[in-house]
């Protein structure tokens, strides 16, 4: 009994001592672009958050969507989720839903005041 407890304990400490917060952060044709969380992400609904920074200055007039995917697999069909962004506190807010656990992949999209669509890909592991 006493081992049965300790290998639930041991799993439990090592799944939350390995989770960790989403920072990502990149450059596209000279926008510096951050997508983060707050929270560990899970599966189910999650907060999603985006700055966009051209020479240093922080762009609030864009227009923010991303895609999040995972490829079909054996036994498992292509899942995917989209999300608009909205702009709260100087940050792009968004809801992403994962259905399950694993990596997804995600096209980060941001459309700037040229007109210009700029994308960023990456990948999630939740």
């Amino acid at each position: 009994m006493k081992k049965i407890i300790f290998i639930i304990l041991s799993l439990f400490v090592t799944t939350f001592l390995n989770a960790d917060v989403v920072k990502q952060n990149g450059e596209k044709d000279g926008y510096k672009v951050s997508l983060y969380t707050k929270n560990t992400p899970i599966s189910g609904n999650n907060e999603f958050f985006v700055k966009l920074f051209q020479n240093d200055s922080k762009i609030e007039d864009a227009k923010v969507k991303i895609k999040v995917f995972m490829p079909e697999m054996p036994g498992m069909p292509y899942m995917d989720y989209k999300a608009k962004a909205k702009l709260i506190n100087g940050e792009y807010k968004m809801m992403i839903n994962f259905s399950m656990g694993g990596t997804w992949q995600y096209h980060l999209k941001f459309k700037t005041i040229d007109k210009e669509v700029h994308t960023i890909r990456g990948s999630i592991n939740i």
